[in-house]
């Protein structure tokens, strides 16, 4: 408990799955918190969920334009940011001759450029020391069919980590990642499939899994908790798979 006491935190993609379960975790432990989520009625849940001091903010997770507007709401709330957690993702997954430019791009829009331009909005106000911990994926290793273009976003952001990192660690911004194998989140429920076919999905991807069974979101969440807490200072840079074994 109080890992994180005091310490001001920006989750995007903070109203479901990962995103929700690491705010909760983050307020367990003390800290001041705000989330983003595009959709109405999940922002409305998690501010429900929540505590009730919360900042919950509708923002386009791949709008550059809409990052600058975050960035400064965050300033004028906190003043200063601790802890940023670029958490908003989408899933795409189809084979290579189905895409075309507006799908990739969407997907590259919400899962690299918008984190890496709100980290580019957010660096006057990180405080020193801060932590950014990056969502990237097990995909980003693995070959698995029909990800070529979501495993190439998560494979941006595992990279970035450690670029950023030799770039900002002088100035106190430790960066690392955290790439989940298949997580119990309403992430999968997004991809489209009629609900018989989404369990068909759902159980050959665990059947992938060593481990036989999907994570548990605050499995994830607290591998976060650990990363941007000061119990981690000397962690910069890094990669931490958490996918029951799915990369071996």
């Amino acid at each position: 408990m109080d890992r994180l006491k005091g310490k001001r935190a920006l989750i995007t993609g903070g109203t479901t799955g990962i995103g929700l379960e690491t705010a909760k975790q983050f307020l367990i432990e003390g800290a001041r918190v705000a989330i983003t989520g595009r959709n109405p009625t999940t922002l409305e849940a998690a501010k429900k969920a929540l505590d009730s001091d919360v900042l919950v903010i509708e923002s386009d997770a791949a709008d550059v334009t809409a990052q600058r507007a975050l960035a400064q709401r965050i300033g004028e709330t906190f003043g200063q940011l601790d802890v940023l957690v670029p958490n908003a993702g989408i899933v795409e997954m189809r084979p290579i001759g189905q895409w075309d430019e507006a799908t990739f791009d969407r997907s590259f829009g919400i899962n690299f450029k918008g984190p890496f331009f709100l980290i580019q909005e957010l660096l006057p106000l990180f405080a020193n020391p801060a932590s950014i911990v990056l969502m990237a994926s097990v995909n980003a290793h693995i070959g698995m069919p029909n990800t070529s273009v979501y495993g190439a976003t998560k494979a941006a952001l595992a990279s970035l980590a450690r670029t950023l990192s030799g770039e900002l660690v002088s100035r106190g911004i430790r960066v690392n990642s955290i790439s989940p194998g298949p997580i119990a989140t309403p992430l999968y429920s997004k991809l489209g499939f009629p609900e018989a076919d989404l369990k068909n999905v759902a159980a050959a991807i665990q059947n992938q899994v060593p481990s036989k069974r999907f994570g548990e979101p605050i499995e994830v969440a607290k591998a976060v908790v650990f990363l941007a807490s000061d119990e981690a200072p000397f962690t910069v840079g890094s990669e931490l798979l958490m996918d029951g074994g799915m990369a071996l």
